[in-house]
């Protein structure tokens, strides 16, 4: 083990560390000045990287994140359940429709806008490898469905536990501060204090960056879609820069308020308005199908969850590969690659939760709001292609997943007023994600300070709306608008590949941690007892020895 002799700390709190924030900002701005000089040559590398990364390992994906949901569970359900991340006695910091509210924004947030009704509609006109040829509209609709809810539900979630769970319980039951490094503390020991630990922050630094940016890149050009089938603008580089620019704007002021402000409104808005429009479509659309789907689709979800797990496709071959590739295993490895923002964000607001309620409430809660989410957005669209005019796949098998969600609109009462609410959706969803994550990452380069400084917060805001801007201008130079963010998506994913190793490493630190917490509160209380029986017999024998006397 290294001496502390030898060993560089990491910065204090509250003060920049420039052995994490320079190589972090290095590493961003060299591959944001690849993407603009040589964008096809990039994306070729890239792509060919994570082709290999995704078939070449997408068994290990499916392996691994099958043992996230097991060791999420095991911790819940265990005698470790029961420990408080914090004080024993602590209550938590926030209230629950709080504490939920932005744990759905950060966790999920946009991508269920963008893909509500996309996803569902993309499996029902492409299903995977192996369906039958002679399955009828509706089989193939419902197994759309369940296959949506195998990639938002449980294992996203228990994909962001591991990494919550190991920060919280760092920072508030062992009162580290709130950075990545220290998840492996309980296995690397004074390790993590120094270059080790420099690195799991600047791997979590760039991932944060690079799937935020990606984000508000690509939903900048969903935006843009939005307002040109309303027909309020066209689309043009110069819209989506603009946009990107508003949205930056819109998350520096809420960045500059704070967890208890900015954030926790924005969420709670953000939940509030998304519910005020899911109950519209679900009332104006076809409620009694989509109730009764929804009910149908988690009894599928469930009787399913083990094969769909392990699902692998080899007998599928090229095709199995390739399809795994674009949905299921990249599902995966985005999620990995965002664990670090989401995991360190739902760490920071869980203070005082108990082990079993972190996990279950993580994992639980918002699985069932975005099952609701799709049964109602996918289940109407699927409803209107398979027993309306059909107009949502075209005629060459194709779905435009931009503007989906707005041709599902359309077949409803009021569409044109919900697509307008829906484009204001997206904008708070997208100045959440921003939010949330500027503090993140502002917590890691300031040695894990939980209420970074203004400075570093709104320096990464402006960088995360600098980076999909700049990118989305170079794809339009070359002629693909989405070329240099799908070539940072691709960056992120590959991102995963290493950090998965990080996490399953986690894993292992974190269950010898919470053993060794259990076996310490064991202790204490043995001790506690014992000393109590003392004080009790010496009160009888002295009740004894001096009751004579007393008559």
């Amino acid at each position: 083990m290294t001496s502390p002799a030898k060993t560089r700390p990491s910065a204090p709190p509250g003060r920049l560390n420039r052995r994490v924030f320079w190589p972090a900002a290095i590493i961003v701005g060299a591959f944001v000045l690849m993407a603009v000089l040589v964008p096809g040559q990039l994306a070729k590398v890239l792509g060919d990287a994570n082709t290999g990364v995704v078939n070449g390992l997408g068994w290990y994906y499916v392996l691994i994140v099958v043992g996230f949901v097991a060791f999420a569970l095991y911790a819940a359900f265990s005698q470790y359940g029961d420990i408080t991340l914090g004080k024993d006695g602590e209550k938590p910091q926030y209230s629950v429709f709080s504490w939920f509210a932005m744990l759905f924004a950060a966790g999920m947030g946009i991508g269920l806008v963008f893909w509500g009704v996309a996803e569902p509609l993309n499996h029902f006109a492409s299903p995977p490898p192996g369906t039958s040829s002679v399955a009828s509209d509706a089989t193939i609709a419902q197994a759309a469905m369940t296959t949506t809810f195998l990639h938002w539900g449980l294992h996203a979630w228990a994909i962001y536990i591991v990494v919550g769970l190991a920060v919280a319980f760092a920072a508030h039951r062992k009162g580290r501060p709130i950075s990545m490094r220290w998840m492996l503390e309980p296995l690397l020991g004074k390790r993590v204090e120094g270059w080790i630990g420099d690195v799991i922050d600047i791997v979590a630094v760039v991932g944060t960056l690079f799937g935020v940016a990606t984000s508000l890149g690509f939903g900048a050009t969903q935006f843009s879609a939005g307002l040109a089938y309303l027909g309020i603008a066209e689309e043009s580089i110069v819209l989506l820069v603009v946009i990107v620019v508003v949205i930056t704007a819109l998350a520096t002021v809420s960045v500059a308020t704070g967890v208890d402000k900015g954030i926790k409104w924005l969420s709670n808005g953000n939940l509030v308005l998304a519910g005020v429009l899911m109950l519209l479509v679900l009332l104006l659309g076809e409620p009694l199908f989509v109730l009764r789907e929804f009910v149908q689709s988690i009894g599928d979800y469930v009787a399913n969850f083990i094969r769909l797990s392990f699902r692998t496709m080899p007998y599928q071959g090229a095709s199995g590969e390739t399809w795994l590739g674009g949905w299921t295993t990249y599902y995966w490895g985005w999620w990995m690659s965002w664990s670090p923002f989401v995991g360190v964000f739902i760490a920071r607001i869980s203070r005082g939760r108990s082990v079993r309620e972190f996990i279950l409430g993580v994992m639980l809660v918002p699985t069932l709001l975005t099952f609701l989410w799709f049964a109602i957005m996918g289940g109407t669209a699927l409803w209107q292609q398979v027993y309306g005019d059909g107009a949502l796949v075209a005629e060459d098998g194709s779905v435009s997943t931009t503007t989906a969600l707005f041709q599902m609109l359309e077949g409803i009462p009021g569409g044109s007023v919900m697509a307008g609410l829906f484009l204001i959706l997206i904008v708070v969803f997208f100045v959440t994600s921003s939010d949330s994550a500027s503090f993140v990452v502002g917590m890691l380069s300031t040695g894990g300070d939980p209420n970074p400084p203004l400075g570093a917060r709104l320096f990464w805001a402006v960088m995360e709306g600098a980076i999909a801007a700049v990118l989305l201008w170079a794809g339009a130079q070359a002629g693909n608008l989405t070329g240099g963010l799908s070539a940072l998506q691709t960056m992120s994913i590959l991102v995963a590949a290493p950090f998965s190793i990080i996490m399953v490493m986690t894993c292992a630190a974190t269950l010898r941690a919470l053993h060794q917490e259990h076996r310490r509160r064991v202790r204490t209380e043995e001790v506690l007892i014992r000393r109590e029986l003392e004080r009790n017999v010496g009160e009888l024998v002295e009740q004894h020895v001096n009751g004579p006397n007393d008559g």
